[in-house]
């Protein structure tokens, strides 16, 4: 499964309080004139209705409190004399005038609320073509994921993921587009599109990223002549300097046979048991190649990196947006610490699950950025189960829920 996440949040004030705020202010300036009667207070009383249109922004309110208002001017004007009573009238001139533009107001507001909860909805089904939830299983492997997006109220970014079965065995592939946002979502389809294809059509890594890397300049070449259509010839635009990917391809077979290229991103994590106990580890991969769009012939001919996963060992990817994340006061995230806690929290059963571990990282990354990353976060878990787990267990890895 993926969980994607849309960091925002605005902290305000309690939903109670926004109603009762207009009472509590009318209250506040009839105790201020009878404490100080030569003082001209009650004007003060138009006030309410733009409290109400500004606090709960609903039409009812405003007219609530306006008739709150005029109650009170009313009770304040009875033995005035006939000048006084003139300003109570101006006053209640006011306190209308007050209540038509905030009811107005409220309208528009309902209408852009409206407009915008559509806008959410169209960008959660445009997730869901993009970044399509991820299977528990795929050919013998426990497969889990997180993904936060830095933008506020979005829930697609620069990061890309995918997990497929193919005749090949399980392949997988996780980039960073270079930015994050709206602007990088054209580029995370066209690649998104082009891997599952290639990844069932390619018998070799290599060929798969020979496609996705001709389907990037394919892309921006297309792009460029959209935005530049004084421009006849395509061909002589030069995209790869304006946008490239950081990249990684694994490829697991039933056995556990593990291959990857790695085209400048961040080196994966190997959690589980092994000779060396199971603390996490970052699987060496040697030298990466150039980030995808700027690769040229021979790069694209490197060999595949060649390793094992052993029965128990999960592998962990994820986007530089996760170890480059800050806190508040600057400091980096603490990732082979954090991934460790997280393999603790993660036991089910006595081994690690991937579900859990997914989550357990992923909420420690918030945690630490206070809740709102500065770049989009994604991270893949592919998890070698030793052996099936009772049922109980396998109900709760597929949950989310640790279980010790």
């Amino acid at each position: 499964m993926i969980r994607i996440r849309a960091v925002s949040g605005v902290p305000g004030l309690p939903a109670v309080l926004l109603f009762v705020l207009p009472g509590v202010w009318c209250g506040l300036v009839l105790a201020a004139a009878s404490v100080a009667p030569g003082v001209r207070l009650l004007p003060a009383l138009a006030v309410a209705p733009a409290i109400a249109c500004v606090g709960s922004g609903r039409r009812q309110c405003v007219l609530a409190s306006g008739a709150t208002a005029l109650v009170a001017l009313m009770s304040e004007a009875v033995g005035q004399s006939a000048r006084e009573a003139e300003e109570s009238l101006g006053t209640a001139v006011a306190v209308l005038a007050v209540v038509g533009l905030c009811f107005w107001m409220a309208g528009r507001r309902a209408g852009m609320t409206a407009e915008l909860e559509r806008t959410r909805e169209i960008a959660v089904a445009t997730q869901r073509v993009l970044l399509r939830p991820l299977p528990a299983r795929v050919n013998g492997y426990a497969v889990a994921g997180e993904y936060l997006s830095a933008s506020e109220g979005a829930r697609v970014g620069g990061d890309l993921y995918e997990v497929l079965a193919t005749p090949y065995g399980l392949r997988a592939v996780l980039g960073d587009v270079r930015g994050h946002g709206l602007t990088a979502i054209d580029s995370v389809a066209a690649l998104l599109g082009g891997f599952r294809e290639a990844a069932h059509d390619e018998p070799e890594l290599t060929g798969v990223l020979a496609r996705l890397d001709r389907s990037l300049h394919r892309h921006l070449r297309q792009r460029s002549c959209a935005e530049h259509p004084a421009v006849a010839d395509a061909e002589s635009q030069n995209p790869v300097a304006e946008e490239f990917v950081t990249l990684l391809l694994v490829q697991l077979g039933d056995d556990g046979t593990l291959e990857s290229v790695n085209c400048g991103h961040p080196q994966p994590y190997v959690v589980g048991p092994d000779a060396d106990g199971e603390r996490p580890r970052p699987l060496a991969l040697g030298e990466p190649l150039p980030p995808l769009g700027l690769l040229d012939d021979a790069d694209r001919a490197t060999p595949a990196h060649h390793g094992v996963l052993l029965p128990g060992q999960a592998l962990v990817l994820h986007t530089d947006g996760l170890q480059d994340a800050r806190s508040t006061s600057g400091t980096f995230f603490p990732l082979p610490e954090a991934m460790a806690a997280a393999a603790a929290i993660a036991r089910i059963g006595g081994a690690v699950a991937a579900a859990p571990l997914a989550r357990a990282l992923s909420a420690a990354a918030l945690r630490h950025t206070g809740g709102r990353p500065t770049d989009d976060i994604a991270l893949l878990v592919l998890h070698r189960q030793a052996a099936p787990l009772p049922l109980r267990h396998r109900r709760a890895a597929l949950s989310g829920t640790p279980r010790h």
